[in-house]
């Protein structure tokens, strides 16, 4: 079958959980399928190179759609005056639309397939079998950041979160099919008919993403793109409240935040104790240098990649019950969850004090993503999705 692709970014470098998502899609998916990619770029700084030469094996045509700034601000502008959420504005070039559709007439795809709703107002009038990745519910990500908005972004925010959760709904009779990352995602989509949302989970590259020997520098780690909303959130949460309950027992004891484009909130937790690294060429190194992995997410949804990349690496790991309602790993078992910051730190004093359930929490994650969370498995159901064979 020959499947067109649309993303909102270009799926290299995998800094963020869509390219990571999108890019092994379309690897698992290139082994049956004939792949159009067909990628929305919104930066100015993308090494367009590097990422062709990583995405051309899987690809039998590449095409990168870039999104100037001043349409895509005067666009969103724009947008404030309508009725559709701000971000397909923000998303949506008339260049570009011109040619997705000639992309499409030329290379006569047998399916249609985009990742989340801000790409739809390209593909809906097409009249081909086609498949929606919600992947998460961006509605409900807008509404649990409006409470820790500035009181001059709070309007723009409701205004926002009222218009997804009518165009998630729908975006849902547009599509022959639709995917989404977890179960509490999927009951969170305004549709009555949500039952039918595909469960696509993200996985993990267990050939990459597996334990190594290195010196442990650190106590604790996080990792993630610092410049995303929910982890700057999390980081700030866990260098100003979680942390500074460790330190009353254990005060030696240490962070890495690890991940790129870190915003001024969290270089500005950098000391002597708390490192802020920036973009790694190689985030393992970040994984393999600490003893503890930690994600106190307190809003944004979806299955989050880095806990199932410190799980793979065989690092015990604590989170929040709001990640792990994803991730449905057994707490005191396979994780330790807190909801609360002193919950939390004692979770990191429990993993750095006990050696017994340090090996024992760090085996059985290890264990359970092994055993959950594959690409090749996830991918596996997509394909049988859009291929017709699959309707469960």
């Amino acid at each position: 079958m020959r499947i067109f692709v649309l993303l909102s970014r270009v799926p290299y470098p995998l800094e963020k959980g869509d390219k990571l998502r999108a890019f092994h899609q379309i690897k698992e998916l290139s082994k049956n399928n004939e792949i159009i990619l067909c990628a929305l770029n919104p930066l100015s700084d993308l090494d367009k190179q590097k990422a062709f030469s990583k995405l051309q094996p899987y690809c039998l045509s590449i095409n990168f759609l870039d999104l100037p700034a001043p349409i895509r601000y005067l666009n969103t502008i724009t947008q404030l005056f309508g009725n559709r959420p701000v971000q397909t504005g923000y998303f949506y070039n008339r260049k570009a639309a011109k040619e997705i559709n000639r992309l499409i007439e030329t290379y006569k795809p047998d399916h249609l397939y985009c990742q989340f709703i801000r790409t739809t107002e390209y593909l809906k009038k097409f009249d081909i079998p086609k498949t929606v990745d919600y992947q998460d519910v961006l509605s409900y990500g807008i509404k649990r950041r409006m409470d820790k908005v500035p009181a001059y972004k709070k309007l723009f925010f409701r205004l926002e979160y009222e218009r997804l959760i009518k165009y998630e709904a729908q975006v849902f009779d547009m599509f022959d099919n639709k995917t989404i990352i977890s179960i509490p995602d999927r009951d969170l989509i305004p549709h009555p008919n949500k039952e039918e949302i595909h469960i696509i989970p993200n996985g993990v590259d267990h050939s990459f993403f597996k334990p190594i020997k290195k010196e442990t520098k650190y106590d604790v780690v996080f990792t993630g793109n610092m410049g995303y909303p929910p982890n700057v959130d999390a980081a700030e949460y866990l260098a100003k409240s979680i942390l500074p309950i460790v330190w009353k027992t254990h005060p030696e004891t240490t962070l890495i935040l690890a991940g790129a484009s870190p915003a001024k909130k969290v270089t500005a937790l950098e000391s002597d104790k708390i490192k802020v690294t920036g973009w790694m060429d190689d985030i393992r190194d970040a994984y393999a240098s600490a003893k503890v992995f930690i994600a106190p997410m307190r809003i944004g949804t979806g299955l989050q990649n880095k806990l199932l990349e410190a799980m793979s690496m065989r690092i015990p790991t604590i989170t929040t019950p709001l990640a792990n309602d994803a991730l449905n790993a057994c707490d005191g078992k396979e994780i330790l969850i807190g909801d609360t910051a002193e919950k939390l730190a004692s979770n990191i004093i429990q993993l750095l004090e006990n050696k017994e359930d340090y090996q024992r929490i760090s085996q059985n994650g290890y264990n359970f993503v092994h055993k959950n969370h594959s690409w090749e498995m996830a991918t596996e159901k997509l394909h049988r999705i859009i291929n017709g064979i699959d309707h469960d």
